[in-house]
C-alpha cells in the first residue's frame, strides 16, 4: 500500500525548492525510477539501510523500495478559508492527502522577501493552522444545519454524527485542530474528511549555516510541535537540492562532512511512515529484495494480500525470519540451521523488518 503526504506552507518558505529536490532524489534513485503523476506530485524511494544489508546476500537483479507520494500543495494565504488567493485549489487539494508536512520559514535571506515582511514561525503556523481550522468550522456548522432534523426522524446515525459534530465545534472555536479528539469523535465526522484531523508534520526550513543544530527559529517550530504531538524534522532546502544530484558514493561524503547520518528529506520520509501508522515487511529473493508496507497490526493475510490478492485469497502459511536474523545468519539457509525461520497462521502479527515468504494456493 502508498500513502501520500501533502506539502503545505506559506508563499517564499521554501516548499517549492524542497520538493523539486524530492522530485530530484527521486530521479537519482538506481533502482526506482522516478514518476511524475502530475506536474505537482512526485514519487520518492523511502531509504531503508536494511534493503541494501539484504541485497548484499541474495544479489538480487532489482531492489524496490516502498514509496511516498509527495503532493506540492498550492501556497496559502490568509483568507484561503474563503477563497483568497488559491484557497479552493489549496483546501481542495489537502482533502485528498494522507497527511501534512508543513514547511515553516526559518532563515534569513534579503533575496527572499517573507510574505509578511519578517521570519516569523509562530505567525506563520498560526496563519495556516487558522485557515484550515477555519475550513473545518465551516463544515460543521453546515453539517449541524441538517442533523437535528435526521435524528428527529430517529436515524441512529445521525445521533452519533450530531454529538461528534458539537464535539467537533468546540474544540475548533477553541483554536485547537480535531486531529487530538478521541479516534471514537472523529469517526462520527469521517465523511467529512476534516483537514485538522489529518496527521502532521512541522518542516524546519534552515539555512545551510544552521544544519547540524537547530537555530532559535527552529526550536520554536520544534516546540509548537511537541505541544501538539506532531512530527518534526529540520533540513536546509538548499542542501538537500545539492544532495539530491549526488551519486551514493558522493553523497554519503557530503552527509559525512556535514556531520549528520541522514539527509532532512530521508528522514521526512520515514516520519512520514511513521506518523501514519505503518510499518515494513521485505521479500528477498534472487530476481528482487522488495520493501511492503502494511498498517501496524496488520496479520499475515493482509500482508500477503499486499503483494498480490490471490496470496490474501488461498493464504496457507506465512515463513518468517527477522530482518536481523537473515542478515546476521547469511540468509535463509542460515536461519533454518538455527531454527530462526518460523511458520505463521493466519493470526500472526507482521513485525516490521520480518522478511516473509508466502505459501499459497488459489
Amino acid at each position: 500500500m502508498g500513502f501520500n503526504c501533502g506539502i503545505v506552507g506559506l508563499p517564499n518558505v521554501g516548499k517549492s525548492t524542497i520538493f523539486n529536490a524530492m522530485t530530484s532524489a527521486g530521479a537519482a534513485a538506481s533502482n526506482y525510477p522516478f514518476c511524475t503523476i502530475e506536474p505537482n506530485v512526485g514519487m520518492v524511494p523511502l531509504r531503508d539501510k536494511r534493503m541494501d544489508a539484504l541485497a548484499a546476500i541474495v544479489s538480487p537483479e532489482r531492489i524496490m523500495p516502498t514509496t511516498v507520494e509527495f503532493v506540492d500543495i498550492a501556497g496559502l494565504v490568509k483568507g484561503a478559508s474563503k477563497g483568497e488567493g488559491l484557497g479552493n485549489q489549496f483546501l481542495g487539494h489537502i482533502r485528498a492527502v494522507d497527511m501534512l508536512a508543513h514547511v515553516v520559514r526559518c532563515f534569513e535571506d534579503p533575496d527572499v522577501v517573507h510574505v509578511d515582511g519578517k521570519v516569523d514561525p509562530d505567525s506563520d503556523i498560526d496563519t495556516i493552522s487558522t485557515e484550515l481550522m477555519l475550513a473545518d468550522l465551516d463544515a460543521v456548522e453546515k453539517r449541524l444545519l441538517k442533523l437535528p432534523k435526521l435524528v428527529k426522524s430517529g436515524d441512529k446515525d445521525s445521533v452519533k454524527a450530531l454529538d461528534a459534530c458539537q464535539k467537533v465545534k468546540v474544540q475548533l472555536e477553541a483554536g485547537q485542530p480535531v486531529r487530538t479528539l478521541p479516534e471514537g469523535v472523529l469517526e462520527g465526522v469521517a465523511d467529512l474528511n476534516l483537514l485538522t484531523a489529518k496527521p502532521i508534520i512541522y518542516i524546519a526550513n534552515m539555512s545551510e549555516d544552521d544544519i547540524g543544530g537547530l537555530c532559535p527559529e527552529a526550536l520554536k517550530v520544534k516546540a509548537i510541535a511537541d505541544k501538539e504531538g506532531a512530527g518534526f524534522v529540520s533540513l536546509s532546502g538548499k542542501i538537500e537540492s545539492e544532495l539530491a544530484e549526488m551519486a551514493g558514493d558522493e553523497r554519503a561524503e557530503f552527509l559525512e562532512d556535514l556531520g549528520i547520518e541522514e539527509s532532512g528529506l530521508d528522514l521526512l520520509a520515514a516520519r512520514a511512515h511513521d506518523t501514519l501508522g505503518l510499518i515494513t515487511f521485505f521479500t528477498a529473493g534472487e530476481k528482487e529484495v522488495r520493501a511492503w508496507t502494511v498498517p501496524k497490526g496488520a496479520k499475515a493475510p493482509q500482508a500477503a494480500g499486499v503483494i498480490h490478492t490471490d496470496f490474501e485469497k488461498g493464504f496457507i502459511r506465512a515463513e518468517v525470519m527477522a530482518c536481523a536474523d537473515f542478515v546476521a545468519n547469511k540468509g535463509e539457509a542460515g536461519c533454518k540451521e538455527k531454527g530462526l525461520l518460523k511458520v505463521e497462521g493466519k493470526d500472526y502479527l507482521v513485525c516490521d523488518g520480518d522478511v516473509m515468504h508466502f505459501r499459497f494456493n488459489v
